[in-house]
């Protein structure tokens, strides 16, 4: 079997499977507030291999950090200091130290067993991995009719504006590598997070591939998110960015499935 590898500057090497060996490390970060009933979910579905869990609180008012500490040694907790999901993946980010950062939702929504196919990408020569609930092979059990079509419009909007082909703009499960951070500027605070990560690692030129996957219910508790205030809110994003000074440039960004992280 075909062993893909890639030399990072912490020089580890290590056997992901039979056909898989990043020489990488792998942080994942998960943002959190008051998800202490999912985070055993959460955490189970974790590869083995993962070399560093980057827990983000928002203040909880529930067990969550103590909950998460011990289902995971040698977890990192970071005790957020704005408000957002945009603000705790900035802080998760700014604290994680792996060469592949991974980003995840602590509801059981998304499910840390596709982390392989994100990495996959990654090690095969992507910049950017995305996740995308509207490929092929991928579903949702969760988004309403409402939020499907907002998503469809926002997304189209943005393929037009941005020469994109994305078929999902509004989604949380992403991975990239660390040294790209400073290409993603990340300086919003709300579920618009996504979206700006999207546009500005096409506006950067990363080679970019979008990853099937498949979105869960939430376990427990009720989400955060407003349909039409945070719709509102990305589609603010997306006509600002036009007007946004683009520094960096390497080459245009095609999405595409990486046939590797697809297997």
């Amino acid at each position: 079997m075909t062993t893909y590898g890639i030399i990072a500057p912490k020089g580890k090497f290590t056997r992901v499977n039979d056909d898989l060996a990043i020489g990488a490390t792998v942080s994942v970060v998960v943002p959190a507030m008051n998800e202490a009933e999912n985070l055993p979910h959460v955490f189970a579905t974790l590869p083995y291999w993962v070399d560093e869990v980057v827990l983000v609180d928002g203040n909880s008012t529930d067990e969550t950090v103590s909950v998460a500490r011990s289902l995971r040694p040698g977890l990192r907790v970071v005790t957020q200091t704005g408000r957002g999901k945009g603000n705790a993946l900035s802080e998760g980010f700014a604290a994680a130290t792996g060469d592949i950062i991974v980003m995840i939702d602590a509801d059981g929504s998304t499910d840390g067993r596709e982390i392989i196919r994100f990495v996959s990408a990654l090690v095969g020569g992507a910049d950017f991995a995305k996740g995308s609930r509207f490929s092929s092979g991928a579903g949702s059990d969760d988004i309403s009719v409402t939020r499907s079509l907002g998503n469809t419009v926002l997304t189209t909007l943005t393929n037009l504006l941005y020469g994109t082909r994305y078929t999902d703009l509004c989604y949380g499960y992403n991975a990239f590598w660390s040294r790209h951070l400073d290409a993603l500027a990340l300086d919003c605070d709300g579920f618009e997070v996504e979206t700006l990560m999207n546009i500005r690692a096409a506006q950067a030129g990363l080679i970019i591939h979008e990853i099937p996957s498949h979105e869960r219910c939430r376990i427990h508790g009720t989400s955060n998110l407003h349909a039409v205030r945070d719709g509102w809110r990305v589609l603010k994003t997306i006509l600002r960015e036009r007007a946004r000074p683009v520094v960096t440039r390497r080459r245009r960004a095609l999405p595409q499935v990486s046939e590797r992280a697809a297997a």
